[in-house]
């Protein structure tokens, strides 16, 4: 079924949802990352909650996954337009976050 948004927000709150995809999108935003770089960058993620939560980000448009044919396998992350245009979105977000941190720590 075909979801219908209110506004933007709502939609691009809808692509983003949860914690840990905002992270993810800032870490990969320097570039590719195989999968346990990803998962350091990511302080506190589980490997569970970071296959499931790429996978949903693969199959929105926000992250390519390339697989190199090697031994071992190799498997690399990276934004998609679409991922690298979300990211640039947050930014004033997370500026503001930076900015009012001790602010937002101090609220019960």
């Amino acid at each position: 079924m075909k979801r219908t948004y209110t506004c933007g927000l709502d939609a691009a709150i809808a692509v983003m949802g949860g914690k840990w995809k905002g992270l993810i999108l800032f870490s990969l935003g320097e570039g590719p990352l195989r999968f346990g770089e990803l998962r350091r960058a990511v302080a506190g993620i589980s490997e569970r909650v970071l296959i499931l939560q790429l996978r949903e980000m693969e199959n929105s448009g926000l992250v390519h996954r390339e697989v190199h044919q090697q031994v071992p396998p190799k498997v690399e992350y990276s934004l998609t337009e679409f991922g690298r245009s979300l990211n640039a979105a947050m930014a004033p977000l997370g500026e503001w976050g930076e900015d009012n941190l001790q602010r937002i720590e101090a609220i019960p």
